[in-house]
């Protein structure tokens, strides 16, 4: 919404401008509807008699009783201004009336609306031309420029006014103008409004302004402009394209109101709302925005440490010496953090004589360090009104990942272990367990190391047979990739695989898993044994990844036979069936067979399972290991499931012959487990195959 606030000058060329087209009439009317004075500009006997009626300080309803000739034409203007109200900006708009003599006529109308600064109605200005016949209405212009003179006056003391050519160039300017940017007229005349740049705004933010303007249509914004002196100043800015007879700009009128003290007081607001009032820090509600935001966008690969920073004894300040220089002492502790901090982390005041240190992406050394720079800043004591403070403070760290994804979680870690510190002595520092400590220690070094292992292709992989539960023959293994690190011996799959997806790391690996396991089972067919299938676990991430173009240089290179690959896919990836199903059809397209993994965990949609186009379900072992119980139940109807959606079971863990025995009854087909093997060297399986060929012939 324009808000004009009182009359706006447009300047002397804007009012030629004006009454080259809208040459019949200028009325003003004030807030309530009353006219305030008009003035016609016509050849036509009928429109000259509204110069002759007593217009002043009446209403529409009042003047349709009273001049019945023009009781139509009262009529539309009433509901045409209140239009322009609504609008609440320039209106342009098309009336038709019938004169005394019956006759219609057409007129063009703009009405412009001001405002006063409480947003109330102030007063109403009308143009309008007859464009019933235009070339039979002339003008006189200098009456024209001298009536439309008076409206410059008071415009001119309260309005910023600059007209432009198409290109830009500038024109015109008016007094108010120069006063704001502290250029005279012919410093700015011949020039475009890049003189007064801030550099505030982006180049796209102009761009999408002429866009606007030179389709002919008004644009409307609030930008911020730079003085000649280097002071900056807003202005609310309206631009009206004035148009040739094709349609087509051919100059720009630019009106515009100072705003800088009300973006000044918007601004403090803003602050107030997310600064302490005390320290002047960001407060706890900032603290939650900002955090929150950070941690949705870096869960992938972000890292941060939450320091929970509390005070010593800070209570015995407050109730010995009063809350006001309890407010001092906090307001000098934030000045020293934030002098030596700002460059290095976020400081938050969290309430009381708690404050938040964040450190984005940095090691545990790193923030060990850094809490000893913290601690250094309380060994010189606080002089406040000749008074010498020594403080102390306790800290607990939370750290994201490893202790939490969300910052409640964060927080609360961090509260506990500063509890912890306080507890341990002055200027202590706690994370959250030091077991804690542990596993974020090996974890970075872990981390370090992974990726040469996977540089160097320093793995490993073992294989476990997959059985035909009925004829106890192995259809199938799964390739299991090991890795033996040099100092700390065997890592799990279950620890590194995670360190692998956190960092980028999982792709290359995958990689060499499925050409190691490709190429190995082309050699056991090329060796003679019976054919059999090869699964390999696909990580989620890979699904981000070119995975099909993946497996298809892998297939080509190792000249393995599509059928004897199975790729295992999480049963996570079921949450995303739009994104997921269309990669599963592609990879199914190269004749490779998909199972899901770890099946009835709980992330399924068995809604869409049906869609999947799965060749088989791989139940969790942790219903095999769970029979006795509520699981089997779950087998069974997982079993019965598979056997209706056409597809196979295999039952993951198998150590005994009671869970082989209940699987078989159920007419589960296959299994995996000790109770058949346990993954196993490539040459052992080579020997397990050759035994069961040998058997069977």
């Amino acid at each position: 919404m324009i808000d004009f606030n009182t009359e706006i000058n447009v300047g002397k060329f804007l009012l030629m401008e004006i009454m080259e087209h809208l040459i019949d009439f200028i009325c003003m009317k004030d807030g309530e509807g009353n006219w305030v004075r008009i003035n016609t500009f016509t050849n036509n006997k009928d429109l000259q008699q509204l110069n002759e009626m007593h217009l002043s300080g009446k209403k529409d309803p009042e003047l349709e009783k009273r001049y019945h000739d023009f009781q139509c034409f009262f009529d539309i203007c009433r509901k045409s201004d209140e239009q322009a109200w609504l609008n609440a900006e320039v209106t342009k708009c098309e009336e038709q009336v019938y004169d005394y003599k019956g006759e219609l006529r057409i007129f063009d109308v703009i009405k412009v609306p001001f405002f006063h600064d409480d947003g109330s109605r102030n007063e109403l200005l009308v143009f309008g031309k007859d464009i019933t016949n235009e070339k039979k209405n002339e003008i006189d212009l200098a009456r024209k420029i001298k009536e439309l003179e008076d409206f410059k006056f008071a415009l001119d003391e309260s309005s910023i006014v600059a007209i432009t050519d198409y290109r830009g160039i500038i024109t015109y300017v008016n007094n108010t103008f120069c006063a704001m940017s502290k250029y005279s007229q012919s410093e700015l005349i011949g020039k475009t409004h890049r003189i007064v740049n801030s550099g505030y705004h982006t180049k796209e933010f102009f761009k999408e302004m002429w866009k606007t303007i030179r389709k002919g249509e008004i644009w409307k914004g609030n930008i911020k402009n730079k003085a000649k002196d280097g002071s900056f100043y807003w202005v609310k800015t309206t631009i009206i394209p004035f148009k040739d007879k094709k349609g087509i700009p051919y100059q720009y009128i630019s009106i515009r109101q100072d705003i800088t003290e009300q973006i000044k007081v918007e601004e403090q607001i803003r602050h107030y709302a997310n600064h302490d009032e005390v320290t002047g820090l960001r407060n706890r509600r900032y603290f939650h925005s900002e955090l929150s935001q950070w941690l949705n966008e870096n869960k992938k690969n972000g890292q941060l440490a939450l320091l929970f920073l509390d005070l010593n004894r800070f209570k015995y300040i407050n109730d010995t010496l009063g809350h006001s220089m309890g407010d001092q002492v906090l307001s000098a502790v934030s000045n020293r953090l934030f002098t030596h901090l700002q460059d290095k982390a976020d400081l938050y005041r969290f309430g009381g004589d708690e404050f938040i240190i964040v450190l984005k992406n940095c090691s545990i050394e790193e923030v060990k360090e850094f809490t000893k720079e913290i601690n250094f800043l309380f060994s010189d004591p606080f002089q406040i009104n000749n008074e010498r403070f020594y403080l102390s403070a306790s800290i607990g760290i939370s750290t994201f990942p490893k202790d939490g994804e969300d910052l409640e979680s964060l927080v609360k870690k961090a509260d506990s272990a500063m509890y912890l510190a306080k507890n341990k002595g002055i200027n202590a520092v706690q994370f959250y367990s030091s077991k804690m400590f542990e596993n974020i220690t090996r974890t970075m070094k872990l981390e370090r190391t992974l990726r040469q292992a996977v540089e160097e292709k320093a793995f490993t992989l073992h294989y476990q047979p997959q059985v035909d539960i009925h004829s106890d023959k192995i259809i199938g293994v799964e390739a299991l990739i090991r890795w033996e690190h040099p100092t700390l011996g065997n890592i799990p799959p279950s620890e590194f695989i995670p360190l692998a997806e956190d960092n980028g790391l999982i792709t290359p690996m995958t990689e060499w898993v499925l050409e190691t396991a490709c190429r190995q089972n082309k050699t056991w067919q090329e060796s003679g044994v019976s054919p059999v299938r090869i699964g390999v676990n696909i990580s989620p991430y890979l699904f981000r990844e070119d995975l099909i173009g993946m497996v298809k240089r892998v297939l080509h290179e190792t000249k393995l036979q599509p059928d004897y690959l199975e790729l295992e896919i999480t049963e996570s990836l079921m949450q995303d069936p739009e994104y997921t199903i269309p990669i599963l059809k592609e990879l199914k397209s190269l004749g490779v067979r998909l199972s899901i993994d770890d099946f009835g965990t709980g992330y399924s949609s068995l809604a869409y399972l049906v869609h999947f186009p799965i060749d088989s379900l791989k139940i969790d072992r942790s219903f095999i290991e769970d029979l006795k119980n509520e699981s089997a139940v779950i087998v069974k109807t997982i079993i019965n499931m598979a056997t209706h959606l056409d597809v196979s079971v295999i039952a993951e863990g198998i150590e005994t012959e009671e869970q082989l025995d209940f699987l078989s009854n159920l007419n589960c087909a296959e299994g995996q487990g000790y109770f058949f093997s346990r993954p196993v060297p490539s040459n052992e399986i080579v020997n397990l195959l050759i035994k069961q060929q040998a058997i069977g012939e």
